[in-house]
Parts: C-alpha cells; structure tokens; sequence
C-alpha cells in the first residue's frame, strides 16, 4: 500500500492526474476503470487539462464505469454517463465506443449486468481502477452486507448512501433505490487501485477501511488485500492515519 496525504486538493488532483495521464502516455491502449461522484471531478479536470495541452491522447484507450443509477434516463443530468460527459468524455478523444457504462435501463437488468462482465472479460485486465469511498464503507455501489457479489450485479442502495447523494438531486425521493455496480472481485483484479479520499467526514471510515479488520461490512476493506493499492487523501481524511 502506498499512502500519500496532501495539505492541498490542487495537490492531491495534480497527482492523481499525472497517475492517470502516465500511465496512458506509457500504454495508449491502458483500459481505465472510472468512478464518479464528487471527489473525483478535480482529478479529471486535471486530466482534460493535460489533453488540451498535447501531453496525452486517447484515442486508443479503453474505459469502464463502476457504475450506474436503475431507471435514470441516460439524459439526467445526475445520470453516470451525463457526469461523466460533463466532467471528461465530451473534453477528451476517447472514442464513445470504447467508453463502457452499465445501462441502468435495460429491459433486462440481469442479462445486462452479465454483458457488462463479458465485456470486461474480452478487454482483459483493467490497468488502472479509480475509487472513491462511501461514508459506510461501500466501493462503487458494493454496499455492507454478509457477502458480497464478484461480477457486475444489481444493488439496492442503503439509505444513508441515498442520503448521501441527495444533495445531487432535488430531494431525497429523487434519489434513484437501486443500481448496477461492478462487483468486487472485478475491482479487486485491476493490475492497480487508485483510492482517492477527501474531507474530515470519511476520516473515521477511510480509517477502518486501511487498518481494521478486513470484512464484507466494511467492502472497502477487502483494498488492503490488493498488492498494488495507492491512497490519495487530504489532511483531512488522513487526519486518524497520522
């Protein structure tokens, strides 16, 4: 595990870029696993940045989405693929084509959770998987439960993760109940797991996450098994790793 704390978010962005955008620049065909909300947005900023400066290119790398909301026209503005074409798709010369997100309107949620696991398996290993961390614990949408689920699958949200994104919507009843999310034997065999963490509120879990015991309660818990895993975090999150 390699832990970096950084005293400013323009730091911390700068460097999670440069993760990202070197390891594009080494392998072009790099595939990435995205995640959204909103720690992330900083760090893709960077990134479009790095694009319109010449220093990387795309055009030849693969991507794919831990997640998307059920029943969320793909047009929402809170909808995973609007995020992610607000935030770096419609920026960037990635080819749609190979900007893979679950479609959480699928008249099959089953059939369409299997398609999404078949087309990770015919990319082959993710080289780069970007996380964020749930208040509870949770990575993508695996939330704390008695066992946890390898491939991409079908989630109902918990309230206090509902709660959590509410601030993106109107109100908490407009907050979707359920989602498709990686699995996480799939996050777990990335080649690499770049966690990124912020503010004081995800101090107590990012804590337990990377020093408790290792259980299905707390999913993120199950990183410090990956051989691989960088931790990003502000003073603030790391304020109990000191």
């Amino acid at each position: 595990m390699n832990l970096l704390t950084f005293d400013s978010h323009q730091k911390l962005h700068e460097s999670g870029a440069g993760i990202i955008t070197g390891l594009v620049q080494t392998n072009p065909r790099a595939i990435l696993g995205l995640a959204t909300g909103g720690t992330p947005v900083g760090i893709y900023q960077e990134i479009v940045k790095s694009f319109q400066q010449g220093i990387v290119r795309f055009q030849d790398t693969t991507t794919f989405n831990l997640d998307e909301y059920v029943g969320l026209p793909e047009q929402h503005e809170q909808s995973y693929r609007s995020y992610m074409n607000t935030h770096l798709f419609d920026f960037i010369d990635l080819p749609r084509s190979q900007a893979h997100i679950p479609d959480g309107n699928a008249p099959d949620l089953v059939a369409e959770c299997q398609s999404y696991d078949r087309l990770l398996d015919q990319a082959g290993q993710i080289d780069l998987q970007v996380l964020g961390l749930g208040h509870n614990g949770h990575i993508g949408f695996n939330e704390p439960d008695h066992a946890l689920i390898s491939g991409t699958h079908i989630v109902e949200l918990r309230e206090e993760t509902r709660q959590a994104n509410a601030r993106y919507f109107g109100s908490l009843g407009e907050v979707p109940t359920h989602a498709l999310t990686m699995g996480v034997g799939t996050i777990l065999k990335a080649k690499m797991i770049l966690l990124i963490v912020k503010g004081q509120d995800k101090a107590e879990i990012i804590h337990r996450a990377l020093t408790g015991p290792i259980t299905t309660d707390c999913p993120a818990s199950l990183l410090q098994t990956h051989p691989h895993l960088v931790v990003l975090l502000d003073s603030e999150a790391g304020s109990l790793l000191q």
